[in-house]
């Protein structure tokens, strides 16, 4: 494992690239390579985390640019884990979250989120609309 670098710029990502890694990693919701890319390219801010050219984090958040975000997505691939690329990808979204009200949804690491000053809130819904990723009818 060499030196993980963190970018914002998501030209040059290998979408097929992260579509397998995810899937090798159990964080696969069946969006296709290019919905992948489609969801990336119109986040508020993305980061994806490398070692070389191997992708091994992924993050993103949704904003209104004033006062909400949500930060979905945050990902970092099973062998790197707990070295604080998450903690870095995060780093660099909320710089670009100064001021808003910053939520996310976790089943399974809310420690780790509550430790970077996250506080549960006992209510969370969701629907989908239509069919899970059908947005062409």
């Amino acid at each position: 494992m060499g030196e993980i670098t963190y970018r914002t710029d998501l030209g040059g990502v290998d979408w097929e690239q992260m579509k397998a890694t995810l899937s090798g990693d159990d964080f696969d919701n069946g969006r296709t390579p290019e919905q992948l890319r489609v969801s990336f390219e119109n986040s508020h801010v993305a980061v994806v985390a490398f070692d070389g050219e191997t992708i091994v984090g992924t993050a993103r958040a949704l904003s209104d640019g004033v006062c909400n975000g949500y930060v979905i997505d945050v990902w970092t691939h099973a062998p790197y884990r707990k070295r604080g690329v998450a903690r870095a990808m995060l780093a660099t979204l909320e710089s670009r979250l100064r001021g808003q009200h910053v939520y996310l949804f976790t089943e399974s690491a809310a420690g780790f989120y509550r430790r970077l000053g996250f506080e549960e809130h006992p209510t969370g819904m969701s629907k989908v609309v239509g069919r899970w990723l059908r947005n062409d009818s």
